[in-house]
């Protein structure tokens, strides 16, 4: 169970294994123990009386109205009987706290809530005999109201609004909600017209039907685009790649062309202006100067890179039309956002409403600034808040990982089975079922990989909130600096579970030999896993932005009816956004199919050759190009490593030639063998880091190939690599 240790150094056969064995089985008892540590924070809150507290309400003395309540010790006015007491009534609802974001005022137990509008202390007294609710302080009578001197302090702020309880959670709430506009602007910092508030309020209201209509469209764009990206995946790519190269080359022009104009025209003009303007002339063609052979170096190393990642363009493409195909042969796959959408929401429900049931949990404190009681957990008791906000990220990361698994299970199923016509009936649910029975132990162990850096990051975003205007400059940057790294960290380590959940799918291994096992397979096809994520990732970025606007065009021409452009604004926003969250959604599960398609492809060109005994389980599509496929992945073993080494050796070789030639040009004689240096020295820090790393990676990865072969010749040069 060592993580990249161990037993588990046999040869791999990169199949899918009908017998499986559990893998990582104390992680999954571990994450079983923090479940059921995060259903006991529940059951504490239900039975210490947090749960009733927060559902029925309780008033500023420490009582749960509706109930009959047991004295507390050093509480006045605590232990009443409030029985027929069953709503919570506040003295002043509009006081607020826009900080804290919750209500000052004090708060008691009534049995009515005032349905109409009381002006004077006489209403009040009114209100109580006719009715029993005592509106004011449990210890001031009814009949008394208009003459006792604590009115002012202990009775509600005149004039009291009419209000209705609150559905469930009995709060008395004013009718007219007027009195938190202060609140709605605080939260809603661009609405400063209450005017344009309601009517982009009345504007959502009146085209409900539209937004409905709209977001069920977004939702099917999504789906048909999954399966017809395949047919239109190489115009997409191809486009881009031209825009990119285009727009570098008349970048790169624009610049030259200015600097050129500056110093044929700007000489003219020298001896008419002051001198202080020559010298600001002077600096303005040398930041052209810079920014014209930034932008061509730039442009130059730009169409070294397609020259040399042609061939995996057309990779990626393929890889496109395979995934478009496995939509069609697993079209339940569709629905995977829906049940992580909804297990994500069914958790968050249930974790939010603990978390309440946290904030009333705990032992009654008086508030020295109100004098009001509240209940706050101290002691070991206050750790609870961040178990459960750690159960947060960790049961999220477990239910995306789910999600992570049982596609990349469905996906290697297709790859590796010859006959597609002999899939099995269903196999996403083949693959959900493998997952419970033998792999739930290495999802919790990847998922609490990424908790352990998404927990410091959110933290370090917390404290960088909290200290905005107040740290110094060094302080910011470094926080900064650090949330920075912990995020690149995470979308690492989020790639590498990706690829090592798809290696326990294939061979049923623990997380760390899978990790250890996909991360081989994705140093060895470097260059590809570049310009598959480069390429492939711009592309349903694309994508996503083709459903957003095909959307948000519907939506204009749906609403044009409207002739008060103001009330388009707040559907359009809902529509667009929702549009883009479940473009993301459906999208990214093709990302996945993609990324597991190439993890099985790059295997299938190492350990196969074409053979008889040993043929491709790939897809007519990826054999379109054999030479790349078979001569880079097979072939190139004695050649160290294959194409994707010597492709980065000619790189960074043309890349020095590039620098010279460069510095040859634009410098002066006097200051060529500086320039020459500078590019030997970036040259070098460039070259021999990931050479090394290279170099290293395959010797490793020979020598336990070698110990292992013990087959054929062509078997021993495929494992070289």
């Amino acid at each position: 169970m060592g993580c990249c240790g161990s037993a588990e150094r046999t040869k791999r056969e990169w199949r899918p294994l009908e017998d499986r064995s559990c893998t990582d089985l104390p992680w999954f008892l571990l994450f079983t123990v923090y479940c059921v540590g995060m259903g006991s924070i529940c059951g504490f809150t239900i039975v210490t009386g947090g749960a009733d507290r927060l559902i029925f309400g309780y008033d500023s003395y420490g009582n749960t109205c509706g109930r009959r309540n047991e004295p507390m010790e050093g509480i006045k006015l605590n232990g009443l009987d409030h029985s027929d007491r069953k709503f919570v009534f506040f003295l002043d609802p509009c006081n607020i706290d826009i900080v804290q974001r919750k209500i000052k005022s004090m708060a008691l137990c009534v049995s009515l809530c005032p349905t109409e509008e009381l002006k004077t202390y006489q209403d009040l007294k009114r209100f109580a005999m006719l009715n029993g609710s005592e509106l004011c302080s449990y210890e001031l009578a009814g009949h008394k109201y208009p003459s006792l001197p604590e009115r002012f302090s202990k009775c509600p702020k005149l004039p009291v609004p009419p209000s209705k309880p609150l559905p469930v959670f009995n709060r008395c709430t004013p009718v007219d909600i007027s009195c938190y506009a202060k609140f709605a602007e605080a939260v809603v910092t661009f609405v400063g017209d209450n005017s344009v508030l309601h009517r982009l309020i009345a504007g959502v209201a009146a085209s409900k039907e539209i937004i409905i209509g709209l977001c069920v469209l977004a939702l099917g764009l999504s789906m048909i685009l999954m399966v017809i990206i395949r047919y239109i995946s190489a115009i997409l790519v191809w486009i881009l790649t031209s825009l990119v190269v285009l727009g570098s080359l008349a970048g790169t022009s624009v610049l030259w062309w200015l600097y050129i104009d500056h110093r044929l025209y700007g000489n003219d003009t020298a001896s008419k202006v002051m001198k202080e303007e020559v010298e600001v002339s002077r600096d303005s063609g040398q930041a052209l100067l810079v920014y014209a052979v930034a932008a061509t170096v730039f442009t130059i190393i730009l169409l070294l890179l397609m020259l040399f990642m042609r061939k995996r363009v057309a990779l990626t493409i393929a890889l496109f039309h395979v995934a478009g195909k496995v939509f069609i042969h697993l079209p339940l796959l569709t629905l995977q956002p829906f049940v992580t959408f909804l297990a994500l929401l069914l958790f968050w429900i249930y974790w939010v409403l603990v978390l309440l049931f946290l904030g009333t949990t705990g032992n009654p404190v008086q508030n020295e600034e109100t004098g009001l009681t509240e209940f706050r957990l101290t002691g070991p008791l206050q750790y609870l808040t961040w178990y459960h906000a750690v159960g947060l990220v960790w049961i999220s990361e477990f239910i995306l990982a789910c999600q992570q698994m049982t596609v990349a299970g469905a996906v290697v199923t297709y790859y590796f089975t010859r006959d597609k016509n002999r899939l099995p009936v269903t196999p996403i649910l083949s693959s959900v079922l493998r997952l419970v029975r033998y792999h739930l132990g290495t999802v919790a162990k990847g998922s609490f990989i990424i908790t352990l850096v998404k927990v410091p990051r959110l933290v370090l975003m917390y404290i960088h909130n909290q200290l905005k205007g107040k740290e110094n400059a060094c302080a910011r940057c470094l926080l900064k600096t650090c949330i920075c790294c912990l995020w690149c960290l995470e979308k690492c380590l989020n790639y590498l579970n990706q690829n090592a959940y798809a290696a326990t799918a294939i061979n049923s291994t623990s997380f760390c030999t899978s990790a250890r096992d996909a991360f081989v397979i994705l140093v060895e096809n470097a260059l590809r896993v570049a310009t598959i994520n480069a390429i492939g990732d711009f592309v349903l970025f694309l994508g996503k932005i083709l459903i957003v606007t095909s959307t948000a065009f519907a939506g204009v021409l749906l609403l044009n009816y409207q002739r008060d452009y103001a009330e388009w604004l707040l559907p359009l926003i809902i529509v667009c956004l929702f549009s883009f969250l479940v473009a993301h959604c459906f999208l990214s599960i093709f990302e996945i199919v993609v990324d597991v398609l190439f993890l099985c492809f790059a295997i299938d060109t190492k350990y196969n050759d074409g053979t008889p005994g040993k043929e491709f389980f790939m897809d007519k599509a990826l054999m379109v190009r054999p030479a790349e496929a078979v001569s880079e992945g097979v072939g190139a073993g004695l050649k160290g490593c294959g194409g994707e080494w010597e492709d980065l050796q000619e790189f960074q070789v043309y890349y020095l030639l590039v620098g010279v030639l460069v510095d040859w040009v634009l410098t002066e004689q006097s200051d060529f063998v500086l320039c020459l240096s500078e590019d030997v020295v970036l040259f070098l820090c460039l070259y021999l880091p990931t050479s090394t790393l290279f170099l290293f990676v395959s010797l490793l990865h020979t020598s336990s190939s070698a110990h292992s072969a013990n087959t054929a010749t062509s078997a021993a040069v495929t494992a070289t690599c």
